[in-house]
């Protein structure tokens, strides 16, 4: 069976980890190529776009793929809406992992906006010290605020990507963990916290430390994406995959 995964998350290298033990399955991961050393996965993997919905589908349809997951940032809109076109082209089943998205909770103060270019008119006029996560991509936007000094944490180095004259730049992969998302921002002086509503447990301190600090966040929304057959984490994924290749099998008369 023929497993085209989507991946640069932690689910996507959970998934076909899980995949490796389990035999008749060749899986493909493939990146988009943002990060310049992303984790080692023990499957053949590819790097860079497919040319849009249209790529995507010609490539399910050249490789014979069985089953294409999308297990893509909550955030990759638009991979997400190029998966539900091309697998629905190509007629090949689509599976999707969508994380749950963070909630708030008793003590949260939380400013919600759909765009990151929301987040900088949210945190107002006065300087502020702002911890900013939102991913290197998007940190340009902030260079229309220039009077609030920046903690900006990112994989990717920084470079000159923020404009800015007070900025410090933390370069870090997480997971992190809640005590020390408060240790960093009790000790830089943090005001706000502007972040994306990522999900999951990885990044899920910096909101905790925010909380237990009273400390506002701004956050943006998840983007829209298509309804797909979908589940919550890589163990119900690695479920359905490995119920479709029993499947799979069946039909080959293996």
């Amino acid at each position: 069976m023929r497993i085209l995964v989507l991946g640069g998350t932690s689910e996507a290298g959970a998934l076909v980890r899980g995949l490796g033990p389990h035999p008749g399955f060749h899986v493909t991961l493939s990146l988009a190529g943002r990060t310049a050393a992303p984790a080692a996965e023990p499957v053949p993997t590819r790097i860079g776009g497919f040319g849009g919905a249209e790529g995507l589908a010609r490539y399910l349809r050249d490789r014979a793929i069985d089953q294409l997951v999308d297990a893509t940032h909550p955030f990759a809109a638009r991979i997400g809406r190029n998966a539900a076109e091309a697998a629905a082209a190509a007629g090949v089943p689509l599976l999707a992992i969508r994380r749950p998205a963070w909630a708030m909770q008793p003590g949260d103060a939380w400013t919600e906006v759909d765009t990151v270019a929301a987040c900088v008119g949210a945190l107002g006029e006065a300087p502020r010290k702002v911890f900013l996560t939102v991913g290197r991509m998007e940190v340009a936007a902030f260079a229309a605020a220039p009077q609030h000094d920046y903690v900006v944490r990112t994989i990717e180095p920084l470079g000159d990507a923020l404009p800015v004259p007070r900025l410090a730049a933390i370069r870090a992969r997480g997971p992190f963990d809640a005590a020390a998302e408060e240790a960093l921002m009790r000790a830089a002086g943090i005001a706000v916290l502007v972040t994306k509503n990522a999900g999951g447990a990885a990044t899920y301190g910096k909101v905790a430390a925010a909380r237990a600090l009273g400390i506002p966040v701004v956050i943006v929304r998840r983007p829209w994406k298509p309804e797909v057959a979908s589940v919550a984490d890589a163990a119900a994924a690695l479920e359905r995959v490995l119920a479709a290749g029993r499947g799979h099998a069946t039909l080959r008369g293996v």
